[in-house]
């Protein structure tokens, strides 16, 4: 298996756990100190800013291979049993959606009309 491979197979295993966090932190089973803890680590591996900008070397990956990993790990430990199985299920299934590249086409021509608008009055064309 290549590099590119196996990079592609971790990222969409911590996308799913991420999830799987996620979806935990909504179920009302979930403890409330829990579900906190399990909305930041969502929040924080599905967010573009690092504690550690990436740019830096070697250290600005290991926010990303360290600390994600471990609030994903923390959570499922502090969650119920059940509770991670049902998330777990919810995440396979979110995962397993069909990507719509019609809709994602219906949205960039939106995104393109309104920048042509947005030129045409911020230029004043007729």
């Amino acid at each position: 298996m290549s590099a590119n491979a196996n990079l592609k197979t971790w990222a969409r295993t911590i996308k799913q756990h991420t999830l799987t966090v996620y979806f935990a932190a909504r179920d009302p089973r979930t403890p409330l100190l829990v579900r906190l803890l399990a909305l930041l680590v969502a929040a924080y591996a599905l967010s573009p800013i690092d504690l550690i900008p990436d740019f830096i070397p070697v250290i600005g990956y290991l926010d990303d291979l360290l600390l994600v990993p471990l609030g994903i790990a923390l959570v499922v430990r502090l969650t119920p049993p059940e509770v991670i199985a049902a998330a777990r299920e919810k995440a396979a299934q979110a995962t397993e959606r069909p990507v719509s590249r019609v809709a994602a086409a219906g949205v960039i021509v939106l995104w393109l009309i309104l920048a042509l608008v947005c030129i045409r009055w911020a230029f004043d064309i007729g």
